[in-house]
Parts: structure tokens; C-alpha cells; sequence
């Protein structure tokens, strides 16, 4: 099965700047509303919020990689466009129903794909009512029943301080981010995706995994 890496963080914390440093051999990115990349970049990008075709994409795709940027506007667009139908009672809840089934099951799509391909799901995130930082969503579907950060078993938030853009691996105690034990030396890494999938791929010892780069290496070791 595929590897779905779940990447959270406010608007201008980094998220999608972090994939600067892939070549475009390296990733595809399925940008769904279509805003350009805050970076200079040849990154091939297709823009779809149709969750059908995004399945496709997905398994058709010959990247190692994909980037899903922003994931959470798909959740967004399905809810914009549904609410304005002027749904009454039982039509709302069950627009919010499929608003969670369609995120679900395309989360869940990934255990179709081959092992080593990895999906990045960039979205915005929340602060839910006891104060802790989650993926931001709509509806308590998917906040509170599915919990979609238990999907995943890497989750890394981005985070600025003192203008420098960094990745959360673990959790602070309130907020959601995490990785396996030993994957990543420190607590903060640089905010580089391309580094970030090296060393999920030297990690789990996937096949044909691009060559480490120097960050990588020196992640590795434990070097700053």
C-alpha cells in the first residue's frame, strides 16, 4: 500500500513553499483551486477538486510522490458548492455526510497504490474547543468521528519562528504532529519536503528511493 503524510500549518507558516527543492521529475502536484506556487518552479501541477479524477491521478501518476495542495479546499469547495443549493434538514446532514465520506475514502485510497509512492495532503489547520491544533475541516464528521489525523502516521505541522520556517515532527502536548520513532532526529527540521521525503524513503527502505541528499544524510547522523 501507498504512504499518505498529512502536512498542517496557518497560511504563510510554509507548507507549500517546503517543496521548493523537488525537481519535477521527482513530484507531481495537484494544485485544487489552482494558486500559483509561492516560488519560482517548472513543477508539473494539474488543478482538480473532483475527487474521482483525483483518484485517477493518483494511481495513474508515475511520481514517486504527489502533493495533494490544498487538500482541505477540497472539503471547502464540496461544502460551498452543496450549501448553496438552499438544502433544508435532512439534505444538509447528509451534504455534510458525503463532505466526510469523499475526504475519507480518498485518505483511504491510498492503500491501492504501490508501497512506494507517497501522498502529501497539505491543509490549513484549527484549534478545536479544548485548544489543541488539528487539520482544519467542516462539520464534526470528520473533526470529531473520523479524527482524520489518526489516518496518518506522519503528520508534520509548519511553523514560523522568528521568520524562519520550520517542521514540527512531534508534538508540543496540543497539537497533532507526529512521526515514527527514530525517523527524524529532532523535534524542529528545516521546512524541505524534498529532504522530508528522502528520509521517509531511506526509512522505510523503499525501492528504487532517490539518492540522499546532504541534508538528509546529516539528518540521519543527527549533524545540524
Amino acid at each position: 500500500m501507498g504512504l499518505g503524510v498529512l502536512i498542517i500549518g496557518k497560511s504563510g507558516s510554509g507548507k507549500s513553499t517546503s517543496l521548493r527543492n523537488f525537481d519535477p521529475d521527482d513530484v507531481g502536484v495537484i494544485n485544487v483551486i489552482g494558486k500559483p506556487l509561492p516560488f519560482r518552479n517548472n513543477l508539473k501541477t494539474i488543478q482538480c477538486t473532483n475527487y474521482n479524477d483525483i483518484k485517477r491521478l493518483l494511481m495513474a501518476s508515475t511520481a514517486k510522490s504527489i502533493v495533494i495542495d490544498d487538500a482541505g479546499y477540497l472539503i471547502t469547495d464540496m461544502f460551498m458548492r452543496g450549501h448553496s443549493t438552499g438544502a433544508k434538514g435532512n439534505q444538509v446532514f447528509e451534504l455534510f455526510n458525503s463532505i466526510a465520506d469523499e475526504f475519507y475514502y480518498l485518505i483511504r485510497s491510498i492503500d491501492q497504490l504501490p508501497q512506494d509512492k507517497i501522498v502529501y495532503f497539505i491543509m490549513h489547520e484549527d484549534k478545536n474547543d479544548y485548544g489543541d491544533i488539528t487539520p482544519k475541516t467542516i462539520g464534526k464528521m470528520l473533526s470529531e468521528k473520523v479524527d482524520v489525523a489518526g489516518l496518518f502516521t506522519i503528520c508534520l505541522r509548519c511553523v514560523c519562528e522568528d521568520g524562519e520556517h520550520k517542521f514540527l515532527t512531534q508534538t508540543s502536548g496540543s497539537d497533532v504532529a507526529k512521526s515514527p520513532i527514530g525517523m527524524f532526529p529532532e523535534k524542529e527540521i528545516d521546512n524541505d519536503l524534498k529532504m522530508v521525503d528522502d528520509t521517509i524513503r531511506s526509512f522505510y527502505g523503499f525501492h528504487d528511493k532517490p539518492e540522499s541528499s546532504e541534508k538528509t544524510k546529516k539528518l540521519e547522523k543527527g549533524d545540524k
